[in-house]
């Protein structure tokens, strides 16, 4: 399958500009220009300026037609921090031997392209932290897994199967060369904030490799192409889809939203930079891929000296930011950022402040 590469932002309604009524906090110590190394991201630059990095659109002073395509920057290009203004504004001054650009300051101008990925140029976020992610099942809900294919056959008697195998579906609607992923379902997602414990979300499920269909049918046999692990009898399958590279804008969600960490991928104990999280709010609480919440530690109940004390409980701390960028109706998957403490089951993620 050829993988296109797709600069795609969602877009947040209206000009980037008007989002946010208070003003653009700078760090400390920014710096009045910075030049652009290869492993940048959009990210990364604009934490060297701003107290919240998430806000690079604004600093920018991009509208939403002007960020379809930040594939704009380019290692070697110098960022230049103007300060002149009501708001301090980020300007790029290209190299004139990076790619045939000349000096100057640049106005950016919307592109849109789809095409193979090439090239230095800075994307939102890191990448390869969130591909694997990406275009592979996740999260599936009860109805999801009782419906889908399975794996109810190999030419002979063995029950575990590797890339080069034949294998047979059933209840499988696919056409002759698709791709499917094959899973078993994984640990269940209990929410946190049920005080039983016991509602279930969704079930996470594990991915053990891919398969395509050569003959289509009530029972379609399939060929395993690639595995993980040793795809099985009883195993569930789920139409690849073709992977895009997004580049997200970054935003607050549009209305108030309060999570809780549900998981951290790999069963980790805790989750630091770089860690793909699971939160138990999703797209029906008002989450879309983009959106920025910061995680705070979950509140310790205070030890008691004597038992007339009432209970109290640690402050909210911050513990870094979460960038939401795969979104499932109850559930959501973001990537932790700028985290000063680890982040935990049970830790609350919330709007910005």
């Amino acid at each position: 399958m050829r993988k296109k590469i797709i600069s795609l932002l969602l877009l947040v309604s209206g000009s980037i500009s008007s989002v946010y009524a208070d003003t653009l906090a700078l760090r400390e110590n920014a710096p009045d220009r910075y030049v652009v190394v290869k492993g940048d991201t959009l990210w990364d630059i604009s934490g060297k300026f701003l107290q919240k990095p998430w806000r690079w659109p604004e600093i920018w002073a991009l509208n939403k037609q002007e960020i379809k395509d930040p594939h704009w920057i380019y290692p070697g290009d110098v960022i230049l921090l103007d300060r002149s203004g009501a708001e301090p504004r980020l300007r790029l001054l290209r190299d004139a031997n990076n790619t045939g650009r000349t000096n100057g300051v640049v106005k950016l101008s919307p592109r849109i392209r789809s095409e193979q990925l090439v090239g230095d140029a800075a994307p939102s976020i890191p990448f390869n932290a969130i591909k694997p992610f990406l275009n592979r099942p996740l999260v599936i809900d009860n109805d999801g897994l009782a419906n889908a294919p399975r794996i109810a056959a190999g030419p002979d008697n063995r029950v575990y199967f590797t890339a080069g195998d034949r294998v047979y579906a059933v209840d499988l609607q696919g056409e002759a060369g698709s791709t499917w992923h094959a899973f078993r379902p994984g640990r269940p997602l209990i929410d946190p904030d049920d005080p039983e414990k016991k509602r279930v979300i969704g079930t996470e499920v594990d991915y053990l490799g891919d398969a395509v269909v050569d003959v289509p049918g009530e029972v379609a046999t399939l060929r395993i192409v690639a595995n993980r692990e040793e795809v099985a009898i009883g195993s569930r399958l789920i139409e690849a889809e073709e992977m895009p590279f997004m580049n997200y804008a970054p935003h607050a969600p549009e209305q108030e939203v309060k999570a809780k960490v549900v998981a951290a991928y790999g069963g980790v104990a805790e989750a630091g930079p770089y860690t793909t999280i699971v939160l138990n709010r999703g797209s029906d609480d008002g989450l879309d891929i983009g959106s920025v919440l910061e995680a705070f530690k979950a509140p310790r109940l205070i030890k008691k000296e004597n038992k007339e004390e009432p209970d109290r409980f640690t402050p909210p701390e911050k513990s870094g930011n979460v960038f939401i960028y795969r979104v499932f109706p109850r559930v959501s998957y973001g990537l932790v950022l700028n985290s000063t403490l680890p982040v935990n089951v049970g830790d609350e993620v919330n709007s910005p402040r």
